[in-house]
C-alpha cells in the first residue's frame, strides 16, 4: 500500500517501483489522502478551470484513474479536502476542514479501516518532513504512522475491521541529495541543463538534513509507466517542464533505482536492501 496526500503524488514517488510490483503480480493499492482540489495549475498549457475547488477536485479523480491505469495499481481515496500551501510571511490559517487541520485520529481512521480491508504486508508513505513542507505531506506522513502503528491493535479503532499488522513501513526519497548530484553530474557531463542545481544549493543553503537511504529499487524498465502516469495528470504536470527534463537514456545508466528509507521492520532483514518484500517473501522466490 502507497500512501499519498495528493492525486499526482503516486506517480511522482516510487511510481516505477509500484509498476514494478504489479508487473510482478503484486497487489498494490494507492491510498490518496486529498482529492487535490486547492492544487494550483502547474502547467501552462492547460486552459483555466472554472467552478472552483469542486471542478477542480472532478478534474483530479479522472485524472487519478488515468494514472492508477497507467501504473496498474488500484486506488482508494480517504476522502479528505486538501488544505493548499499557504503562502505568505506571515503564513494566513488554512482552510476550516480541511485535512491538515482535522484531529489525528479522525483523519487516521478511514486508513485503519483500509489497512484493515486490504491486508497490506508493506505500506510506503513519506518521512516526517512531509518530503517538502506541504501540510497535507506532513499530515500524510502522521496519519500513516498512526495508522501503521494501530492497524494491528484490537482495542484501537474498534468497529473498523480486524486488526492487521503490515510488517514494513517505508518513506520514499524520491528526491534525495545523493540522486539529485548524480544526476545533476551526468547532465552536465553531457553538456546538457541540469534542473538540479538550484535544488541542490537551496538545500545546502538551508542545511536540510539528508535521511538515510537503505533500499533501492531496479525499476528503469517501468520509467515508461511512470512517465505515463505523469503526463495523466495534465493540471499539474507540465509535459515540456522538470518532470521530462531528463533524458530517459542518461536517468536509466546514472540512476535506474528509486529510493526508500525503511523505518519500522517486524521481520529480520539486512540492510541495504533491494526489494521492498526482503524478509517477508519466502527464500528462493
Amino acid at each position: 500500500m502507497a500512501v499519498h496526500a495528493h492525486p499526482d503524488d503516486e506517480s511522482s514517488k516510487g511510481a516505477a517501483t509500484t509498476a514494478r510490483y504489479v508487473a510482478e503480480g503484486v497487489d498494490v493499492l494507492v491510498a490518496t489522502c486529498t482529492g487535490g482540489e486547492r492544487g494550483d495549475l502547474l502547467n501552462p498549457s492547460y486552459p483555466p478551470v472554472e467552478g472552483g475547488i469542486e471542478a477542480m477536485r472532478e478534474i483530479r479523480r479522472a485524472e487519478m484513474a488515468s494514472a492508477a491505469r497507467a501504473l496498474g495499481v488500484r486506488q482508494r481515496w480517504l476522502g479528505f479536502v486538501d488544505s493548499g500551501l499557504p503562502e505568505g510571511d506571515p503564513l494566513p490559517p488554512l482552510p476550516e476542514g480541511c485535512f491538515a487541520m482535522t484531529p489525528l485520529e479522525e483523519a487516521a481512521a478511514p486508513l485503519v479501516q483500509l489497512i484493515r480491508e486490504f491486508r497490506p504486508h508493506v505500506v510506503t508513505t513519506y518521512d516526517p518532513s512531509g518530503g517538502y513542507p506541504h501540510p497535507d505531506h506532513i499530515m500524510c506522513h502522521r496519519v500513516s504512522v498512526e495508522a501503521f502503528e494501530t492497524a494491528g491493535d484490537p482495542e484501537r479503532y474498534r468497529g473498523l475491521g480486524e486488526p492487521w499488522q503490515p510488517l514494513k513501513l517505508y518513506f520514499n526519497h524520491g528526491f534525495s541529495m545523493v540522486r539529485m548530484r548524480a544526476m545533476h553530474e551526468a547532465l552536465v557531463a553531457a553538456d546538457r541543463e541540469s534542473p538540479f542545481g538550484e535544488w541542490i544549493e537551496s538545500r545546502q543553503a538551508r542545511e536540510i538534513p539528508e535521511r538515510s537511504v537503505t533500499t533501492r529499487i531496479a525499476c528503469a524498465d517501468w520509467f515508461p509507466a511512470r512517465d505515463d502516469a505523469l503526463r495523466a495528470h495534465a493540471t499539474q504536470i507540465d509535459p515540456d517542464g522538470f518532470f521530462f527534463a531528463i533524458p530517459r537514456a542518461i536517468e536509466a545508466e546514472t540512476w535506474p533505482f528509486e529510493d526508500f528509507e525503511l523505518a519500522v521492520s517486524h521481520v529480520p532483514t539486512t540492510l541495504p536492501e533491494d526489494d521492498l518484500f526482503a524478509g517477508i517473501r519466502p527464500e528462493g522466490s
